[in-house]
């Protein structure tokens, strides 16, 4: 009996983890050098029971644009199969003027970006949103205040990842949220551009939930800061990132895919647009029993009811999978016909007429035959007529699609 009581307090006494590995590279520059931010989160996952390997690229100052010029940062790249891949960019560039990030900073995100998928196909892109300065940028009134700019990044470096399907580890959204809440501790080095011993320890417990998708509270390791500090550092990191997982667009690194798709209701049918990322196959569930391994199918329903779209996109690494509610209440054209009065008044001017439905209070979306929404001019007459001016039209067909009361599409052909 002795002995089983000293066990029990022996595992009692020790915290049990779940241990996960990744291999992450660092390729940015001074802000992830001061302070060794690669070094600070490989202790916090370590303090948490999880293994990382990890290497860096890092030159002071260094954009995008260098080090989609520098071969040395291919080698990198190249050098192993990585999980992860960071890239975070000269401090300053993302906040530019949209003209000029997208003339520079997003082709050389793309050029890195592509490189990382051409070495390992379900590795990801992985972007360090830096943080406005503490004052702001001086040179541009539109970043001439932390907020300010810290907002032009944290827009910047989505419309980034946006156009290279990778996935955005949100420092300057947590350092932001540690400024309004605790403004006591400071996150910045005498130069109120670079990081603080607790801006790197923040900034790592952010990469720490971004890529292992866990708290990094109660982590063993917390550098040369009081625990109180500590704590606040990592409650902010799983704030900003555990509960904006898809805002972010982050995935582990077995689940890289991302299924997305939009759709297009005429009558009984629905014409799918794909919009999945980092896919290479596809397979639909239509919710009648029907399926298609098409990229971007079409379906007709023989009947009206509620049905539900179920999408699985997925690649060599893994898959993901959308579902999405669709209502069909379907009436026939000669039935429309006898409700509503359309008529012709000129060549390209319509009529629209109800006696009994009020027509100033209803929506209009008018679809060409590709699916594409065109905003119609539309002239009230009375509560009980529309007027439509089709001029600005080519000549085709298209779909007229009034919402409310449940009046469903029906079509016109000009």
């Amino acid at each position: 009996m002795p002995q089983k009581i000293a066990l029990f307090f022996c595992l009692f006494a020790f915290p049990f983890w779940s241990q996960d590995s990744l291999s992450v590279l660092f390729i940015g520059n001074s802000y992830t050098y001061v302070n060794d931010l690669p070094y600070t989160l490989k202790q916090i996952a370590a303090g948490k029971g999880d293994v990382l390997t990890i290497d860096a690229k890092t030159n002071g100052g260094f954009t995008f644009e260098n080090h989609a010029n520098d071969n040395l940062t291919y080698q990198k790249i190249n050098s192993q199969p990585w999980d992860y891949v960071v890239l975070q960019a000269q401090s300053q560039e993302p906040s530019f003027p949209f003209a000029q990030v997208n003339a520079s900073t997003l082709p050389a995100a793309q050029r890195l970006a592509d490189s990382i998928y051409a070495n390992r196909y379900c590795s990801q892109p992985l972007y360090f949103m830096t943080w406005g300065r503490a004052f702001g940028d001086p040179q541009w009134d539109s970043i001439n205040t932390f907020h300010k700019m810290n907002w032009r990044l944290h827009d910047a470096y989505l419309r980034i990842n946006d156009s290279t399907q990778g996935s955005v580890s949100p420092v300057g959204s947590a350092w932001a949220y540690v400024r309004d809440q605790h403004p006591s501790i400071n996150l910045y080095a005498g130069d109120g551009s670079h990081p603080s011993e607790e801006g790197t320890y923040l900034a790592a417990c952010v990469f720490y939930a971004s890529l292992f998708h866990k708290s990094p509270l109660n982590t063993m390791f917390m550098g040369n800061l009081d625990m109180n500090t500590a704590n606040i550092l990592q409650q902010a990191a799983s704030l900003t990132v555990l509960d904006s997982m898809e805002h972010w667009s982050l995935r582990t690194n077995t689940e890289t895919a991302i299924a997305k798709f939009e759709y297009t209701l005429f009558n009984n049918s629905i014409q799918l647009e794909n919009k999945s990322w980092r896919s290479t196959h596809y397979l639909w569930d239509f919710g009648d029993g029907s399926t298609s391994v098409d990229s971007s199918p079409n379906h007709t329903y023989s009947t009206t009811g509620n049905y539900e779209i179920q999408l699985i996109a997925y690649n060599s690494c893994g898959e993901d999978t959308l579902k999405k509610s669709i209502t069909l209440s379907t009436t026939g054209l000669d039935e429309l016909s006898s409700a509503f009065q359309f008529t012709q008044l000129t060549e390209h001017q319509y009529r629209l007429k109800h006696s009994n439905f009020n027509l100033a209070g209803s929506h209009f979306v008018l679809y060409n035959h590709q699916g594409q929404v065109i905003t119609p001019t539309i002239i009230p007459m009375d509560a009980n007529q529309i007027q439509f001016d089709f001029s600005a039209l080519p000549s085709g067909l298209y779909f007229l699609k009034i919402e409310g009361e449940k009046i469903d599409p029906w079509k016109i052909l000009r």
